[in-house]
């Protein structure tokens, strides 16, 4: 390749017109009063200009200054028939070779509908990429969300930075199969390494969660971060996912992240590099109350869809109202067993940082009541801040939620967090979402694929991926 370029398809004496003069003509060879053919290719969408000394067409001249300056000029609706449609193209310049294609971006959005299309007709299942994966909550709720709606899926691969949690998933999350690939790795090392992410599949849709350590009030806190992107080991993640998201080209993005998380410099970077990417961004703050979830977590969700695709939060169905109470969750756990505690250090802790303004205080919840504060990653540690149960009969006693109490107070599948150690399970659940707020959105998003529109670009997925490649 000697030159790329992209060029705006222009219009004369109403019809299209292509005009090239300068270094690219020249670069090819394509010097004034040489004879050159345009010859179309229907099957892979380009126009492919060519020498040839008994060639239709003649490089034209303008004189600038002392030098000939070398000028193609094709003003024809049947010759540029071909790139019909495209506004602006990609000029490709080799040796006595020109082509004149249609923008990389619009082939691959191309693809990404006609592939969907293909398998939403044939009832193939749709292939699933999760980035962030950790336990795969995410994954299992997204999965689940499409069958509801009558669209089979399956885990085409998974990434998390912690092998433990993407074996646990392994064996655990029913979203998983024998043939799903476990990337265990950084995400920004993956994103990064050539020969791994040419072996990646492309999928119809990515999942993700990116890490919310920067982003969220009490991350940014503990740190005396400026900015979430100053996060020293998550805040550029952003780089990471579009890079994957660009090789393994879904129809559709479906991210989660703590509230706060759109106002960051991050996500207006993943809004405009997704919008030259051709998809089209649809965001809400789900709150895990609306459907009647214990723990009264937000969150945001954004859905991004290929241009040509249709997606409305609008239409997101909430359960009826209902009132639900903690104990309906609980373990039956003997009222003298031996996690229940004064938790006399925890308690003097909180009158010392009453006594120094600091504000922080003792979350205390009991059976009778309807909702849980956020419960977080780091819940094992047991923080003065984090929940804590009421003895049902002494007030004196305290004691922190079981892994399995956790699950359930956010709505997820407990078999998600079977067989390892409460830290890890505390950790899996705590930093991911709460289930049946997602499960409805992937609902809503199997509704919209189930009656997507017949009329797509007719090309063969062979030849896009030609153009792709």
């Amino acid at each position: 390749m000697k030159a790329y370029e992209t060029t705006k398809l222009g219009a004369h004496r109403g019809c299209p017109r292509l005009w090239l003069q300068g270094r690219k003509p020249h670069a090819a060879g394509f010097l004034p009063g040489q004879r050159f053919n345009a010859r179309k290719d229907e099957e892979r969408g380009m126009l492919v200009l060519e020498l040839s000394d008994i060639g239709s067409r003649v490089v034209s001249r303008k004189v600038k200054g002392d030098t000939e300056v070398p000028i193609i000029d094709i003003n024809s609706m049947e010759v540029l028939s071909v790139l019909s449609g495209h506004e602006t193209l990609r000029v490709i310049v080799q040796e006595r070779r020109i082509f004149i294609m249609p923008l990389a971006s619009s082939i691959a959005k191309t693809e990404r509908l006609t592939r969907l299309q293909r398998k939403l007709e044939s009832g193939e299942s749709l292939a699933v990429g999760s980035l962030s994966h950790g336990g795969g909550v995410l994954s299992h709720a997204l999965h689940a969300g499409l069958q509801d709606a009558g669209v089979a899926t399956h885990l085409a691969f998974a990434n998390d930075i912690r092998p433990e949690l993407l074996e646990q998933a392994g064996e655990h999350n029913s979203a998983w199969s024998d043939s799903t690939i476990a990337l265990a790795a950084p995400m920004q090392e993956l994103a990064f390494d050539a020969w791994a992410m040419s072996q990646l599949p492309k999928v119809e849709i990515m999942e993700a969660g990116i890490p919310c350590s920067g982003a969220s009030v009490a991350g940014r806190a503990k740190r005396g971060l400026q900015h979430p992107e100053a996060h020293p080991e998550v805040g550029h993640l952003v780089v990471a996912f579009l890079a994957i998201i660009a090789k393994v080209q879904p129809a559709v993005v479906l991210l989660e992240n703590v509230k706060p998380y759109m106002s960051s410099a991050s996500m207006s970077i993943i809004r405009n590099q997704l919008r030259d990417f051709g998809y089209e961004i649809h965001e809400e703050v789900l709150q895990a109350a609306d459907w009647n979830v214990l723990e009264h977590r937000e969150r945001m969700c954004m859905v991004a869809v290929t241009e040509g695709l249709s997606f409305d939060f609008s239409d997101l169905q909430r359960p009826e109202k209902q009132e639900r109470r903690i104990a309906e969750v609980l373990d039956d756990v003997p009222d003298d067993a031996a996690c229940w505690s004064e938790m006399q250090g925890l308690k003097a802790k909180q009158e010392r940082d009453k006594e120094a303004g600091k504000g922080f205080a003792m979350q205390i919840v009991s059976g009778s009541d309807t909702s849980c504060p956020v419960i977080t990653k780091g819940y094992a540690k047991v923080r003065s801040t984090d929940p804590k149960l009421r003895h049902p009969t002494n007030p004196d006693l305290l004691r922190q939620f079981t892994p399995a109490e956790h699950a359930r107070l956010k709505g997820d599948p407990v078999q998600l967090i079977m067989g390892i150690p409460a830290t890890l399970a505390h950790e899996l659940l705590g930093q991911s979402i709460c289930y049946e707020p997602f499960r409805a959105v992937a609902r809503l998003l199997g509704e919209f694929l189930k009656a997507l529109h017949k009329a797509l670009p007719v090309k063969t997925e062979q030849a896009l991926l030609q153009l792709v490649g």
